[in-house]
């Protein structure tokens, strides 16, 4: 789980390895997969239905469903491709049960609508969702901080149906939102609260599990890195502050003297302020009730510092 590629292949392998008691379920994500990823071929005076995928456990596990569903006569023909990395896809081929199928799933590559008889509730709803991404969905790896969820279509009507399906899930927070690239129309969602519905939602289970536990260890591993930074400023903050203020007490040292401040408390934390230059308003309260054995406050350091700052700009006008 390194990259986009590889989790989104995990997600798809997760959901063609599940096992489906439902068969309304799987017949709403062969509807889905099919409406997507399908495309008809005339041959022979045949009408022909065509699948295909570069993922031999998808094209397996569709051409399993479709013949357990349909006894359909389907073949599964392997390609060799012609690249360097010697890749493979895979071609589901339906012939004389093609029209059958198309029928029984309600699909037509013309119109956008997603028949009602095919998601009628949350069981079918989430077949139906599990089948788009399977034909055409990819996720971001929780690796990334770039969350990113999409299905992309070519039809901006059935997008638009697509869409609307999340809505009708019970309890789903998840709302999609749709953009054109190029000649396709992509769902899409970006919360990581929002990718985690979803893969629940769909049955990748195990997926969603892993995405959880990359992205708490990140966040923590964030966390404490904003914790880190803050600390590493507040440092760098007093540090800054404290050498402000030795260089004002060392300028009323040279035209008053330190011992001839007025305010006893002043003075004292002169002193403490020149001999420890790195000290927190804290660290210096600290040292202050101790020589004073009472409370003295971080606000009263602070008070006290004013008033110190104070003098320092009488004398340094008074001697322009």
């Amino acid at each position: 789980m390194r990259n986009k590629n590889s989790f989104t292949s995990q997600v798809k392998e997760e959901l063609a390895s599940n096992n489906y008691p439902s068969e309304d379920r799987l017949r709403a994500l062969l509807s889905a997969y099919i409406r997507i990823n399908g495309s008809l071929v005339f041959r022979h005076k045949k009408t022909l239905l065509q699948l295909n995928t570069e993922n031999a456990k998808i094209g397996r596990f569709i051409y399993e469903t479709i013949n357990e569903i349909y006894h359909a006569d389907a073949e599964l023909i392997v390609k060799e491709k012609r690249n360097l990395d010697k890749s493979k896809s895979y071609m589901i081929e339906i012939s004389d049960a093609s029209e059958a199928i198309m029928d029984d799933l309600e699909i037509s590559f013309l119109e956008g609508k997603i028949s009602k008889n095919i998601v009628k509730n949350d069981d079918t709803i989430s077949g139906y969702l599990a089948g788009a991404f399977l034909a055409a969905g990819s996720v971001n790896s929780p690796v990334t901080s770039n969350y990113h969820l999409e299905i992309a279509l070519n039809s901006e009507n059935y997008a638009k149906w697509l869409a609307k399906l999340f809505a009708k899930y019970k309890n789903s927070n998840i709302e999609p939102k749709i953009t054109q690239r190029r000649d396709e129309y992509v769902i899409y969602f970006k919360k990581s609260d929002q990718i985690s519905n979803f893969l629940i939602m769909v049955g990748a289970v195990s997926s969603c599990l892993d995405f959880e536990d990359v992205r708490a260890n990140r966040d923590l591993m964030n966390n404490a890195n904003r914790l880190t930074n803050m600390d590493t400023a507040n440092m760098k903050r007093t540090i800054e502050t404290g050498s402000r203020q030795a260089e004002e007490i060392a300028m009323i040292d040279q035209l008053l003297g330190i011992d001839n401040i007025s305010n006893l408390k002043e003075r004292e934390l002169c002193k403490l302020r020149v001999a420890n230059e790195a000290a927190s308003l804290q660290e210096l309260a600290d040292l202050m009730t101790e020589k004073f054995k009472k409370p003295i406050t971080k606000s009263n350091v602070n008070h006290l510092f004013r008033s110190i700052h104070a003098l320092y700009e009488r004398l340094n006008n008074d001697n322009q």
